[in-house]
């Protein structure tokens, strides 16, 4: 027996599908999309670029469009595209062995296979077979299949026992034989050969891997050539194509094809790779963004309802429902609606029922609005009672007159939502009197304004009946080193200030959280000093502050300071009825003298501000309850080593070593008369904001400036107001 040997090879090798990484790149715009009446979709493309990979590449040639198969020379007709199920039609050759007559001997046609190494292709073994057609013919199939490490063999025989032996649309061996392929087979060699040396029925066998539903065998084709002169020598094939390796690896990589928000990625039935298809209730271009489009299953065109029958679309899917007084029953497996005999009968009582239950309804409906218009009415009215009893009135009309007004009348409404309704992750500060918010109020250009809104808890009737007046007293207070107030809210049972937000916290974290240098603790105290000498000096009436502390002086963005909480304090008597209060102020910064008398002066504050420049010198807290009882108040232990001299010893370190001698002994001195036990012995604010400003430029003046100038400082801290010319003057003689 003479053996014909054909090749006929198709090898997958994804990596040059999924080769780059990162998501597949839309195609260009422009990329032609049909040729020789062959639509083209993504992932295949006409034109450079216009594919995922040159493997998908299409040319467009005289109007036929060809497949390039990998890097070989070799093209195929492409015949068709189909996304859905990741296959494509194109051609195959015929192979053949004929019957020399000159010689008598087989001979094996030239014939072009396809020949392709570096391709996402598979024969489908769902949609091919392979066939030979002719007279004592043997064709032997051998080639590699996915997951299978050895090679695989089919073949079939097709004999002749005279013509009458034929039949048309028939092959079962006689005049033609088929059998079926492997499951991933991606390349196959021929081998043909005769069965008898003797003269046979026909001269020539013919055998192709082609697609199955596009043969029908003819008695002709085993008696002539006409099998090959119908077909040109080629027959369709289909392919199965992957985009890439398997879909949990590519997503993991990033070379992930499936670039639609619908788009599924399924893995391939017959080997290693994956496909893109669009998912349930959608349909189009799954490898596209927005290539799948939801699929209309109400359109006339789908009728996705039995007739009769209520169809609703969404976006993946649809609905049938019944129409009113029906319901939707299966009959025979078939969906339909019937009438609903129980809802007529019952229609009427349903009708009764509803009329009495909709009355009722309404009569409460009507009910609960007359109670909440009432209720609003009183609320409303409890709010204009509050507004009147804190003098919100005069306060009104008082702002009113005044022109460029920059305070604020807030609602409780307006607070409410500028703390998300007081949340607790608002909370800047909270103290036994009152708690502090953070927020953010509306301005008259549209904008937000950070703030703080201090809620108070409970408010003595004294300063109910004089608030209204105090706020507008307060409103006018202006200094740069004392937090702004911006407004109040009245119309609640304890009115509540709206302040400019301070970002840095208060100058107690700073001291006792931080590394802070001599320069800053003496520019911090002179700002300090300055704004309580502003309201018990310049402001009208004077202001006293009350509470005096660290933790009530905070630092905005640059680390300025700014007295804050003054909006606690109370104005300056006039009259001896007014000096007697309530107990206001801090353990550990109290005046002695004001727990003995309870009367509230301006020296009350200057023993205040005395702790908190203790607090700056020593780094220590005004008060320790932990140490023995000599040492728990700060100004006690500071009193007795002034006296004792042994004052470096509280002192902090960071102070000595940046302070020199002289100026140390300055500010020391400075403290303990604010300290005094007799308010009378105390300096004012204003002399003391004198003195730590002198202090100030003694301590940045150079060691080698002139000496007439350091002088001139010294008189300055020493001097009193009415003496400080007088003194500049001998000082400079």
């Amino acid at each position: 027996m003479t053996l014909f040997l054909g090749v006929a090879v198709l090898a997958l090798q994804l990596a040059t599908v999924a080769a780059g990484g990162g998501a597949a790149p839309p195609p260009p715009l422009g990329c032609p999309t049909t040729c020789g009446g062959v639509h083209v979709e993504f992932p295949f493309g006409i034109g450079p670029n216009c594919s995922l990979s040159d493997g998908f590449s299409v040319e467009c040639v005289r109007g036929t469009p060809l497949l390039r198969l990998g890097t070989a020379e070799q093209t195929v007709k492409l015949l068709g595209v189909d996304l859905g199920h990741g296959k494509i039609r194109t051609t195959n050759a015929i192979a053949s062995q004929c019957l020399d007559e000159r010689t008598g001997k087989l001979v094996n046609t030239s014939w072009a296979g396809l020949n392709a190494t570096a391709l996402p292709y598979r024969f489908s073994d769902e949609d091919n077979r392979f066939f030979a057609v002719g007279c004592s013919g043997l064709v032997l199939l051998t080639g590699r299949a996915s997951g299978v490490d050895e090679e695989v063999m089919s073949g079939c025989i097709s004999v002749c026992y005279g013509n009458k032996s034929i039949r048309s649309g028939s092959c079962s061996n006689t005049g033609c034989c088929e059998t079926v392929i492997t499951k991933g087979l991606s390349s196959y060699l021929l081998a043909m050969g005769k069965l008898t040396d003797g003269t046979p029925v026909n001269r020539c066998i013919y055998a192709a891997l082609m697609e199955a539903a596009s043969f029908s065998f003819e008695v002709a084709y085993a008696t002539t050539d006409k099998f090959y002169r119908k077909n040109n020598g080629t027959v369709p094939l289909v392919l199965n194509f992957v985009v890439g390796n398997e879909c949990k690896e590519a997503q993991a990589s990033g070379g992930y094809a499936c670039a639609g928000d619908h788009s599924v990625c399924v893995d391939a039935v017959d080997g290693p790779g994956y496909v893109c298809n669009c998912s349930h209730g959608y349909t189009g271009n799954p490898y596209l963004r927005n290539g799948c489009i939801d699929i209309d299953e109400c359109s006339p065109k789908n009728q996705g309802c039995p007739v009769g029958m209520i169809c609703t679309n969404f976006p993946g899917g649809y609905n049938c429902s019944c129409p009113e007084g029906e319901y939707k029953t299966n009959k025979n497996g078939v969906l339909i609606c019937e009438p609903d005999k129980k809802r007529s009968s019952l229609s009427v009582s349903v009708i009764i029922i509803i009329g009495v239950s909709g009355g009722l309804v309404i009569g409460v409906i009507s009910m609960l609005i007359t109670y909440l218009v009432r209720q609003r009415r009183a609320l409303a009215d409890v709010k204009r009672k509050y507004f009147e009893r804190h003098g919100g009135l005069l306060l009104y009309e008082e702002l009113s007159s005044r022109q460029g007004n920059a305070f604020t009348i807030y609602t409780e409404e307006q607070l409410d939502n500028a703390t998300n309704g007081f949340d607790d992750s608002n909370v800047l500060g909270c103290g036994g009197h009152a708690t502090v918010y953070k927020g953010r109020v509306p301005t008259a250009g549209g904008g937000d304004l950070l703030v703080a809104i201090k809620r108070c808890k409970v408010m003595d009737e004294t300063s109910n009946k004089e608030f209204g007046k105090e706020m507008l007293i307060l409103s006018q207070v202006n200094h740069k080193n004392i937090v702004k107030l911006l407004g109040c809210c009245l119309e609640v049972d304890v009115p509540m200030l709206v302040y400019e937000y301070v970002p840095n916290g208060t100058l107690y974290q700073l001291i006792h959280g931080a590394v802070v240098s001599f320069a800053t603790r003496l520019r911090i105290a002179h700002e300090s000093a300055e704004s309580l000498a502003y309201l018990h000096s310049f402001a009208s009436p004077p202001i006293l502050h009350g509470d005096v502390k660290s933790t009530n002086i905070l630092l905005d963005e640059s680390f300025m300071a700014k007295v804050s909480d003054f909006g606690a304090s109370i104005l300056a008597p006039t009259d001896e009825a007014q000096l007697v209060t309530m107990v206001q102020g801090t353990c550990g910064y109290l005046d002695p003298e004001y727990m003995q008398t309870c009367q509230l002066t301006e020296k009350s504050d200057v023993y205040s501000f005395g702790v908190v420049l203790l607090e700056l010198l020593t780094g220590k807290k005004p008060l320790c309850l932990d140490g023995p009882e000599e040492e728990r108040s700060l100004s006690a232990r500071f009193v007795a080593a002034m006296r004792e001299k042994r004052v470096e010893e509280i002192v902090d370190e960071q102070v000595k070593s940046e302070a020199r001698g002289e100026l140390l002994e300055e500010i020391t001195q400075l403290a303990l008369e604010c300290l005094q036990m007799c308010g009378s012995d105390r300096p004012t604010m204003k002399e003391v904001a004198e003195r730590l400003g002198g202090l100030r430029r003694l301590h940045q003046h150079p060691w080698t400036q002139d000496a007439v100038e350091i002088e001139e400082v010294r008189c300055l801290l020493h001097g009193s107001p009415e003496s400080i010319s007088f003194e500049m003057v001998r000082c400079q003689q």
